[in-house]
């Protein structure tokens, strides 16, 4: 394979990104390495078609939690995107920016120049908003649109949030993000718009940049301190590449970890229990994993027609052909319709809990088949979560999957916010707006009512919604994995630019922050060449 300039581990979410800024100036040549293939799916595109992906082992690696008490000992599926596009291939293409503040934490905690003055401007650059106002990107590479489906529940909830008290917003990402609303989402004229679309593709076209899939990373070639290289596997063959300047890890907050304790970086206790000679101390290397953490809440509904019927029969048969024809209907839906963005207790300064509604049920939620009967059902997560977990490899083998620890719900504070957000989900719903459509609360049930009660119902019932950072978090203390301008501690020509750098979580969906963060990281690489 020879030597390039830079060479990306992963090309999800931030590799895509990374490939199409570190080449479209001309001056290097970039490898990207890719676990998974080409996304060839033609569910991919299709927005609805998320439901398909999300079980795929071909687009998902499917991680599955260790069982825990804090969440009564079950497995807890994890998705992560596997292939060209990473996560924005099967995500529910949700976009949200999060809160000022949430980067301004970032800085009290150690990351300098990761502050919402430092970061806002990489998310005008990536966005192609144009019916946002004048704090929103216009002509970015990633296309973005409100929901455009209408239907009577959906206007419905929103004016029984009003008859609550909530505000209604127009623009969750623009100056305030409190409110509820239709969400936005990663898409073109009715079309998942992933980061293939709006970044490798433009610039699979340049010579500097060659793209390999499924190749399986071995390990980081370390020596005396530097990453010199990536050893991996290609069509059972192993094959070690150069860098002449910085490999870029990008395999996610799952899987960087995992690359690197394999290559001998990070607690050496951890290392030696998995056989694996330690090279580089880096204690906190696996730790401050964090995820949000969801319940899904639901009823039956009467008197409207929802997803559930309408995705079956000659209703589907209807749907299907306004799809293809004009690129509208049910098919244009992702994981979330309306929002809501709610402070559970007046005194808070900003939103601590997000809803998602949307005017369906699922009879079997592990494998994404509907309820037979009309439904609605309303996620509730804490936005910005305090329980931290860990993720740590067992075993020197790379084909094994690592040990994930989510620790969920096992603060005070995470337990209440998100019992204090059921209760208001449930207030909503009792609302004048929403009786006429309103049969019975199916989940958790009207007989749940003291907070024990609620918080057996989350610990029972509740995900992730697929949102794990932190693992590798960047800072200035001694457990911080790589410093604020991305580079590994006490690694030379090693880089991390993805989730997994957070320090703490955003409020809301993460991808957008992680192309905020691949942005940012191209600029901060790019300089360091320009240095040498």
């Amino acid at each position: 394979m020879g030597k390039y300039d830079y060479v990306i581990v992963g090309g999800g979410t931030a590799g895509c990104i990374l490939a199409n800024r570190l080449t479209q100036c001309g001056k290097y040549n970039v490898l990207l390495l890719e676990a998974g293939g080409p996304p060839k799916s033609p569910w991919i595109k299709i927005p609805a078609g998320f439901s398909k992906l999300l079980t795929n082992k071909t687009y998902n690696w499917r991680f599955e939690s260790f069982p825990e008490v804090v969440t009564n000992n079950r497995v807890i599926s994890i998705p992560r995107g596997k292939g060209l596009g990473g996560s924005t291939l099967i995500n529910g293409m949700i976009y949200v920016r999060g809160q000022p503040d949430d980067y301004d934490q970032w800085v009290k905690q150690g990351a300098l120049g990761w502050g919402w003055q430092d970061v806002e401007s990489y998310f005008r650059k990536l966005e192609n908003f144009p019916e946002g106002g004048a704090a929103r990107g216009k002509t970015g590479p990633m296309y973005l649109e409100r929901v455009k489906e209408r239907f009577p529940i959906s206007d419905a909830f929103l004016k029984a949030a009003a008859e609550d008290g909530q505000s209604l917003n127009g623009d969750y990402n623009d100056s305030d993000q409190e409110g509820f609303g239709y969400y936005q989402v990663t898409q073109r004229n009715g079309q998942r718009w992933s980061v293939v679309d709006g970044y490798l593709k433009p610039a699979m076209t340049r010579s500097n940049l060659n793209v390999l899939t499924g190749c399986k990373v071995i390990r980081l070639e370390i020596d005396e301190a530097c990453c010199n290289g990536v050893t991996y596997e290609h069509e059972g063959k192993r094959n070690t590449v150069a860098a002449s300047r910085e490999v870029i890890l990008c395999g996610g907050a799952i899987q960087n970890p995992q690359i690197l304790e394999l290559s001998g970086i990070g607690n050496s206790n951890v290392l030696k229990k998995a056989g694996i000679e330690p090279k580089v101390e880096l204690a906190g290397v696996g730790e401050n994993y964090i995820d949000h953490y969801a319940t899904r809440m639901n009823w039956r509904v009467r008197n409207t027609i929802t997803l559930n019927e309408m995705s079956r029969g000659v209703r589907l048969a209807k749907e299907v052909m306004k799809y293809f024809t004009r690129r509208k209907g049910i098919l244009t839906l992702g994981t979330g319709l309306v929002h809501g963005f709610i402070k559970t207790r007046p005194q808070l300064s900003s939103p601590d809990v997000q809803f998602f509604f949307v005017h369906a049920s699922y009879a079997n939620a592990a494998t994404r088949v509907l309820d037979q009967e009309p439904g609605m059902t309303i996620g509730v997560t804490q936005l910005r979560p305090t329980s931290r977990g860990s993720i740590h490899i067992e075993s020197a083998d790379l084909n094994m999957a690592p040990l994930i620890k989510p620790n969920m719900l096992a603060t005070e504070t995470d337990c209440q916010t998100l019992i204090d957000g059921m209760k208001v989900a449930r207030r909503i719903v009792e609302q004048a707006a929403m009786q006429p459509f309103v049969s019975h609360e199916i989940n958790p049930g009207n007989e749940i009512q003291t907070d024990a009660q609620w918080l057996e119902f989350a610990r029972e019932n509740g995900q992730t919604i697929y949102h794990p950072i932190g693992t590798c978090r960047m800072g200035n203390d001694a457990d911080a994995v790589v410093s604020p301008s991305l580079q590994v501690r006490g690694v030379d020509k090693l880089t991390i630019a993805d989730a997994s750098v957070m320090p703490s979580m955003v409020s809301g969906n993460t991808q957008g922050a992680v192309m905020m963060v691949a942005e940012k990281a191209a600029d901060l690489i790019c300089a360091r060449a320009e240095l040498t």
